[in-house]
Order: C-alpha cells, then structure tokens, then sequence
C-alpha cells in the first residue's frame, strides 16, 4: 500500500502536538543516519580507490580550491 504525502499529512495532522514532534525528531534522526550511512560508503570507496594508487598527492590548497569551484558549479 502507497501512502500518498498528503495523506500521511493528513494522518500526522492528527496526532497530538507532543507526537507530531515526535515525529519529527524520528525523521530527521532517520535522515541524519542516512546521510551518515552515505558518507560511509562514499569514504569507504575513496579509501579503496587511493590504496589502488588511482589517486595522486595533491596539496589542501589545491584540493580546497577544487571543492569551492564544485560547489560554485553545483549549488
């Protein structure tokens, strides 16, 4: 069964305030062990692929500047 964004605002919209932000603290919990599980896995892969010699040495101010022009690009 498929539960609609509205419907389970709707649903959500029913519980007392006490559990609505209860609700919300589950959630961003959930997100935030999702997003730790994510960095995880993406270290674990540049781990892999710097011990396979695939990576080379560069200096912070290179990698730093390499990261700021990503984002720029990527916001």
């Amino acid at each position: 069964m498929t539960t609609s964004l509205e419907e389970a605002l709707n649903t959500v919209s029913q519980l007392p305030p006490e559990q609505q932000a209860m609700l919300v603290e589950i959630i961003k919990n959930r997100l935030i062990e999702s997003r730790r599980k994510e960095i995880a896995e993406d270290a674990k892969e540049s781990i892999a692929t710097f011990q396979q010699g695939k990576l080379r040495p560069q200096s912070a101010e290179t990698v730093i500047s390499q990261l700021q022009k990503a984002l720029e690009e990527n916001p």
